[in-house]
C-alpha cells in the first residue's frame, strides 16, 4: 500500500512479530480485549518510533533538553510522521497551570486586555486615557478661533543645578520664555537677577505661543511633540484668559495633558497595560501577597488543636507536644496557672477568651502558639522547620486578590465592563457567548480582530470536546485524566498542524453519547486537516466511524498480540 505507515515485525511487549499497514491521513481505530497489545502497538511502537526519529533529527544541543525514547522492538517502520501522543492521564503537578494557560486562551485574553482594555481609577472610577499628540491637537483646535495660548512643559530640576546653568541651558536649546509660579519671564531678563529658578514652586518652559486658526495645526503638533519629549510625557497649554474647558466644562486658564495613564481628578497613576500586567506568572502582574497563586498558607486552628477533647496538660496544643519544645510546655503551664486557665478540662470547655489568649498572647514569659509559629518562619531555610510548619498550614484564599492571582492594577483594566479575572471565572459556554457578543468600537475591532478570532476558535474547541463546564481559572492539576486528554485534543485542533501523527488513548471514557458524537467529529476534523489519527478504543460508535480498524487478540497478555 502506498502512502501508509508500514510496521514490520513488531515484538514490543506481548506483540507477536506482527506487521501492519495503516494508511496515512486516515482515522484508524486499534481495538481488542484489555491487555491484547493495543497500547503496545499504538504508543510503545508507532508513537515511540515517530517521536524518537523526530528527536534524532534535531541538533545534539536541542536533544539534551528533550526526553529520549528507546527504539521499539520492531524490524522496521516506514512512512511515519512526527508524532503527538494524547494519553488518558494528567501529568500536571504545578498549581500555576490553569485551563486557560494550558490551552493558550488566557494568553490571547491577555493580549486582548492589553490592546483594547480601558483603565479606570480605583478611587473615583473615572477612565484614565493617555493623551497623544493628535488628541491634544484635536482638543485645542476645537476651541473658538482667535483663542490665544502657549504650549509649555514642566521642567524638573536636580538639587545640584544652579540658576545660571538652567538659564544658559534653556537659551542654548532655543527657548525664550519660562513661566515661574504662573508669571511669564523672558530668559534674558533672568540673567543676573534675584529670581532663582531652582527655588520656583512651578517652572514651565514655553515652547511656542499660538492662536487657534485653521492653519496653525502643524505648528501646534510640533510644539506638543516637543513638550511630551522634553516634559517626560507632560504638556501644559496656557491660555491668555479663562476659557470653558473642553474636558470637563469648567472655567480654566490652562489644560494639562499627559502620555501616562493618570486620573485627571486625583492624580492616581496606573501602569501601561501590557500582556505581562495580566499574567499571574509574571512579577509585574502577580498579586504581591500570594505571588500569583491565588491562595496563601495560613495556620489552621483545627490543625494546631487537632483534638478539642484534650486538655492543655494532655497536649491539646499539638506543636508543643514535640520533645524539642518541652520548655514551651513549661511556659504554657506557668502562664495558664498565672491566668487561672484550667489545665485539666477539654479545650472545647475553655471560654473563647481563654482559647484566644493561649493561641495569640504576646505577654512576657509566654508567646501564644500562633505568634510562635509565625516567628519560626524566619528559620524556613532549614528543611525540618519547613516540614514542621507545613503540617499546621492550610491554603486559604488570598485576602488581597480574592483568588484572582493578579495585582489590583491589572483588575482595574476592563473590557466589555469586566476585568480579566471575572472573564476567566466564566464557564466555557458562558465565555463563548460573551466573546461572541462583545461590543467594541470600530477602531478597537481592527486592533483586536485576530486576537478575538483565535480566542473564539479555541473556546469553541473546548466546547466541542465536551469541556464547556470548565472555567479558564480551573487548576490543570485538578482535572481528571480524560479532561486533560480532551484539553490536549483541543490544543491539537488549535495548532493547525498537518502531516502529523496523532495517537489517542480511549478518548471516549467518561463521555455522554452526545459528547461522543462531537468528539468523533473533531477526530474527523483532525484527519481532514491532513493528519493521521490512530485511536485505541473500545467504543462501538468510534469503531463504526473509523476509516480502518486494527483488531488485536484473541485474548489478553500471553494470549494477545
Amino acid at each position: 500500500m502506498k502512502d501508509a505507515i508500514i510496521v514490520k515485525g513488531a515484538r514490543q511487549h506481548n506483540l507477536k512479530n506482527i506487521s501492519v499497514e495503516i494508511p496515512r491521513r486516515t482515522f484508524t481505530v486499534i481495538t481488542g480485549p484489555s491487555g491484547s497489545g493495543k497500547s503496545s502497538l499504538a504508543f510503545d511502537t508507532i508513537y515511540a518510533e515517530g517521536q524518537r526519529r523526530y528527536v534524532e533529527s534535531l541538533s545534539a544541543y536541542a536533544r539534551q533538553f528533550l526526553e529520549r525514547m528507546e527504539k521499539p522492538d520492531v524490524d522496521s517502520i516506514e512512512g511515519i510522521s512526527p508524532a503527538v501522543a494524547i494519553e488518558q492521564s494528567n501529568p500536571t503537578k504545578t498549581s500555576r497551570s490553569t485551563v486557560g494557560t494550558a490551552t493558550e486562551i488566557y494568553d490571547f485574553l491577555r493580549l486582548l486586555w492589553a490592546r483594547v482594555g480601558h483603565t479606570f481609577c480605583p478611587k473615583c472610577s473615572r477612565e484614565m486615557k493617555p493623551d497623544t499628540v493628535q488628541s491634544v491637537v484635536d482638543t485645542v483646535m476645537g476651541l473658538p478661533d482667535g483663542t490665544r495660548y502657549s504650549v509649555a512643559f514642566p521642567l524638573r530640576l536636580s538639587d545640584k543645578v544652579t540658576h545660571d546653568v538652567v538659564v544658559e541651558n534653556l537659551r542654548a536649546q532655543g527657548f525664550v520664555r519660562v513661566a515661574v509660579n504662573g508669571a511669564i519671564h523672558h530668559l534674558d531678563e533672568l540673567v543676573g537677577t534675584k529670581t532663582d529658578l531652582t527655588r520656583a514652586r512651578e517652572l514651565l518652559v514655553i515652547i511656542d505661543r499660538l492662536v487657534v486658526s485653521a492653519d496653525s495645526s502643524n505648528r501646534l503638533s510640533d510644539a506638543v511633540g516637543t513638550a511630551f519629549a522634553d516634559g517626560e510625557g507632560d504638556c501644559i497649554v496656557i491660555f491668555a484668559g479663562k476659557i470653558t474647558s473642553p474636558l470637563d466644562g469648567g472655567q480654566t486658564e490652562r489644560l494639562r495633558f499627559t502620555e501616562r495613564f493618570e486620573c485627571a481628578n486625583d492624580g492616581t497613576r496606573a501602569p501601561n497595560p501590557t500582556p505581562q500586567l495580566f499574567s499571574f506568572n509574571n512579577p509585574r502582574g502577580a498579586c504581591g501577597q500570594c505571588n500569583g497563586f491565588g491562595a496563601t498558607l495560613e495556620y489552621d486552628e483545627s490543625l494546631v488543636i487537632p483534638s478539642t477533647a484534650r486538655s492543655l496538660r494532655d497536649g491539646a496544643i499539638d506543636p508543643w507536644t514535640k520533645p524539642r519544645y518541652e520548655n514551651k510546655r513549661r511556659a504554657l503551664a506557668e502562664f495558664a496557672k498565672r491566668e487561672r486557665i484550667p489545665q485539666d478540662v477539654p479545650w472545647s470547655d475553655l471560654t473563647d477568651a481563654q482559647r484566644q489568649l493561649l493561641l495569640r498572647s504576646k505577654s512576657k514569659g509566654y508567646k501564644g502558639i500562633l505568634p510562635f509559629l509565625k516567628d519560626l518562619e524566619e528559620k524556613r531555610y532549614k528543611q525540618y522547620i519547613r516540614v514542621f510548619l507545613r503540617q499546621y498550614q492550610t491554603a486559604m484564599e488570598c485576602t488581597l486578590c480574592h483568588g484572582s492571582k493578579l495585582n489590583p492594577e491589572a483588575l482595574d483594566v476592563l473590557v466589555g465592563g469586566k476585568n480579566i479575572a471575572q472573564v476567566s471565572a466564566m464557564p466555557v459556554d458562558v465565555l463563548s457567548e460573551w466573546l461572541d457578543t462583545l461590543l467594541l468600537s470600530e477602531y478597537e475591532h481592527q486592533i483586536a480582530a485576530q486576537v478575538l478570532k483565535e480566542s473564539r476558535e479555541r473556546v469553541r474547541f473546548l466546547r466541542d470536546v465536551g469541556l464547556d463546564y470548565l472555567s479558564l481559572n480551573r487548576a490543570t492539576r485538578t482535572l481528571s485524566g480524560g479532561e486533560a486528554q480532551r484539553i490536549g485534543l483541543a490544543n491539537s485542533l488549535g495548532s493547525h498542524l498537518v502531516d502529523t501523527l496523532y495517537v489517542l488513548d480511549e478518548p471516549s471514557i467518561g463521555l455522554h453519547a452526545r459528547d461522543m458524537d462531537r468528539l468523533l467529529r473533531l477526530l474527523h476534523r483532525l484527519r481532514d486537516g491532513g493528519n493521521t489519527v490512530i485511536v485505541v478504543e473500545h467504543d462501538l460508535a468510534a469503531i463504526e466511524m473509523a476509516d480502518y480498524m486494527v483488531e488485536l487478540g484473541p485474548g489478553s497478555g500471553e494470549q494477545g498480540g
